[in-house]
């Protein structure tokens, strides 16, 4: 992993993160490294609830193209 802090660990199927380690990477990477790697969108959130991987952010599709075509619903 990328990870400086050793905060993510595997949890089959899926990783997980340690916000217990977890730094965000600051002082070690421009951004989050989990962000960065992680291939589901809105899955990484900061301690401000503000999500590091934001819809689109893999597709590039910004969100408002996909409320216009019906694939985006806020949450319930």
């Amino acid at each position: 992993m990328v990870c400086p802090n050793d905060a993510i660990y595997q949890d089959t199927p899926h990783f997980l993160i340690d916000d217990g380690k977890c730094t965000e990477c600051l002082g070690d990477h421009s951004v989050p490294q989990c962000a960065a790697i992680c291939p589901i969108e809105m899955a990484i959130v900061d301690e401000l609830g503000e999500f590091l991987n934001p819809p689109g952010s893999l597709t590039g599709i910004p969100i408002e193209k996909l409320k216009e075509f019906g694939l985006w619903r806020e949450a319930a």
